[in-house]
C-alpha cells in the first residue's frame, strides 16, 4: 500500500512539472501575491441589493431622493471618519518632502551630475555632465529633518527649510524663541489621475472645453490614409490622436492644510476662535474627526494613502491594490444601512434614543440644545455605538463627502449596479456643476438630516467645520454577501 502511494505522489508530482514545459494552457505562473490581510481601520462591507431613497416623508418639494432598488459590490471601509491626527500624516508627508527636495537641491532647480554616455561616432565611452530634474529627483527619507535648528552640523539645511516653508519674519506675530510656524500656504500636494470617464468615452478635454472629437469630417482626415479608393485605415493615427492615454491624464496642485478659519467664518457672531487656533493642532483633538477639508482636498488625501500604501506593497513584493476613493452615494448610503432594510437611521428604528433614553448620535436636538447629546460642537470618534457593519458616526458628528456630483434627478438615470453620477468640474465651470453630495447630517445639523436617505450637498471647493470624510477600497476576489436584516431598536 506504501508503495502504491508513493508511486501515485510521484506521478502527481512528475505531470505537475511536466505541465509548465508541455503546450497546456496553465497561465502565467510566479505571479505576485495579493495583499490579502485587512486593511487597518477598514471594515469590509459585504455585496448586496437596497431599496436607495428617504425612508420616511421628505421634506416638501425637495424631490431629490427617490426610492430605487440598486446592487452594490463588496468593499472596504473606514470603520471612522478621518481623523485630525491620520490627516496630519498627510499634511506632515507634504512638509517633509518639500523640505527634503529643497534641502537635496539646496535651493537650485537642477543638480549636475556626470554619466558615461556612448559616442556613435568616436565609438567610445565618455564621462558627460547632465543634470537631474527636480521632479524626479529620488528623496532621502532615512535623512532626519532638522526641524528646530538645535544641531549646529544641521544649521545649513536649517536655512534651507527655514527660508523655503517658514513664514517670513514680517508675517509673524510672535517673537518668541520656538515659535517660528510653518507657511501652510507652502503646503501644495502635486498628483496625476485618469480620467477613466473620458477615456471609456473617447472625450478629449480641448483646453477649457469638454468635446468629442469624432466628427465625420476629422474622422475623415485622420483614420484613413490619403487613398480613397481603398479607403485603407490608419490605425496608427486613431492610436495616437484618440486612444493615447496621456489625453486623460489630469495633473491637480492642491492645498492640504485645513482651513481653520472655518470655525469662524461658519458663524456670525459667535466666538469660536479657540477652536481655529487649536481644533486640528492640539493633541486633544487628535482623535477627533477633521473638518475644514474641501471635496478636492479629500480626493487628494485618497491620491496620496493609495501611493503610501502601494508604494509600501512593491517593497514587499505584492501586487498592488485599487485607489483608495471617497465613498460613491450609493456605496455611502447601502454602508450605512448597516444591512436594515427601510430604515430611518443607521441604527434602526424610527429614534433617535435607545431604549434608556440616551442619544445615539451627536446632533442638534431638543429645538436647538447642542449639548443635549454631550458634545457642543463634534464629538471624539468612536464615541456613539457602530451599526451593525461596525460603522461609526454614520448619522451625525460630521456630515461627510461622496465622490458624486449631486444633481436632484440623478437617481432617474444612474444604474442600478453600482450607480455613481461623477462629473470632474474645471476652475471655471458654473457652481452648479461643482455641488458635491454630503450624506450624513452632522453636529449642527437637526434629526432630519441624519437619516439614511436624506442627501444635500455643498461645492466642491468650499470648506465647512461640520463636514469631514471618511474613505473606500474596493474589495479584490470573491464578494461576501450578506442577507437583510430588520430594525434592532
Amino acid at each position: 500500500m506504501k508503495r502504491l502511494l508513493y508511486l501515485l505522489f510521484a506521478a502527481l508530482f512528475l505531470y505537475g512539472c511536466s505541465n509548465k514545459k508541455s503546450g497546456d494552457l496553465i497561465g502565467v505562473q510566479d505571479r505576485a501575491p495579493g495583499y490579502s490581510v485587512d486593511p487597518y481601520g477598514m471594515v469590509i462591507i459585504p455585496q448586496g441589493s437596497f431599496v436607495q431613497g428617504a425612508g420616511d416623508e421628505d421634506i416638501p418639494w425637495s424631490l431629490n431622493a427617490e426610492t430605487k432598488t440598486v446592487s452594490v459590490a463588496a468593499f472596504w471601509m473606514d470603520d471612522t471618519e478621518i481623523t485630525n491626527n491620520e490627516y496630519r500624516q498627510f499634511v506632515y508627508w507634504v512638509r517633509d518632502s518639500i523640505a527634503r527636495l529643497e534641502i537635496a537641491t539646496r535651493g537650485n532647480l537642477d543638480i549636475e551630475e556626470t554619466r558615461m554616455v556612448y559616442n556613435k561616432n568616436s565609438q567610445d565611452l565618455r564621462e558627460e555632465p547632465f543634470f537631474i530634474k527636480e521632479e524626479d529627483l529620488p528623496l532621502n527619507w532615512e535623512y532626519q529633518i532638522p526641524w528646530d535648528g538645535s544641531d549646529p552640523e544641521m544649521y545649513e539645511p536649517y536655512t534651507v527649510i527655514k527660508e523655503k516653508l517658514f513664514y517670513p519674519n514680517e508675517e509673524r506675530f510672535t517673537k518668541y524663541i520656538g515659535m517660528e510656524e510653518i507657511d501652510t500656504r507652502k503646503l501644495v500636494f502635486e498628483y496625476s489621475w485618469v480620467d477613466y470617464q473620458q477615456a471609456a468615452q473617447k472625450f478629449l478635454l480641448d483646453g477649457k472645453v469638454r468635446r468629442r472629437n469624432f466628427s465625420a469630417e476629422v474622422l475623415e482626415r485622420d483614420n484613413y490614409q490619403g487613398d480613397t479608393e481603398t479607403n485603407v485605415f490608419n490605425a496608427q493615427a486613431v492610436e495616437e490622436r484618440y486612444v493615447n492615454r496621456k489625453s486623460f491624464i489630469q495633473r491637480n496642485r492642491i492645498l492640504v492644510y485645513p482651513d481653520t478659519l472655518v470655525w469662524v467664518g461658519d458663524f456670525s457672531f459667535a466666538y469660536n476662535e479657540p477652536y481655529a487656533a487649536t481644533y486640528f493642532t492640539h493633541p486633544n483633538f487628535d482623535e477627533y474627526p477633521v473638518v475644514g477639508v474641501t471635496w478636492m482636498q479629500a480626493t487628494a488625501f485618497s491620491v496620496w494613502r493609495t501611493n503610501l500604501m502601494n508604494s509600501w506593497l512593491v517593497t514587499q513584493g505584492n501586487a498592488l491594490i485599487h485607489d483608495y476613493k471617497l465613498p460613491t452615494e450609493a456605496e455611502w448610503e447601502y454602508a450605512a444601512r448597516g444591512g436594515l432594510e427601510q430604515m430611518m437611521y443607521p441604527w434602526g428604528g424610527y429614534y433617535t434614543r435607545d431604549s434608556y433614553g440616551c442619544f445615539l448620535a451627536n446632533f442638534k436636538n431638543n429645538r436647538g440644545d447642542y449639548t443635549k447629546d454631550g458634545d457642543l460642537f463634534t464629538s471624539e470618534a468612536r464615541k456613539f455605538h457602530p451599526n451593525d457593519y461596525g460603522l461609526y458616526d454614520m448619522a451625525g458628528n460630521v456630515a461627510e463627502w461622496t465622490r458624486d456630483a449631486f444633481d436632484e434627478s440623478s437617481y432617474s438615470y444612474t444604474h442600478d449596479m453600482n450607480p455613481a453620477y461623477e462629473y470632474n468640474a474645471q476652475r471655471d465651470d458654473q457652481p452648479v456643476l461643482k455641488r458635491k453630495v454630503i450624506r450624513g447630517g452632522s453636529w449642527k445639523d437637526i434629526a432630519f438630516f441624519l437619516q439614511n436617505g436624506t442627501r444635500t450637498f455643498e461645492y466642491q471647493d468650499t470648506a465647512k467645520s461640520y463636514i469631514g470624510f471618511r474613505c473606500v477600497r474596493a474589495h479584490m476576489g470573491s464578494q461576501p454577501a450578506v442577507s437583510s436584516k430588520s430594525s434592532v431598536y
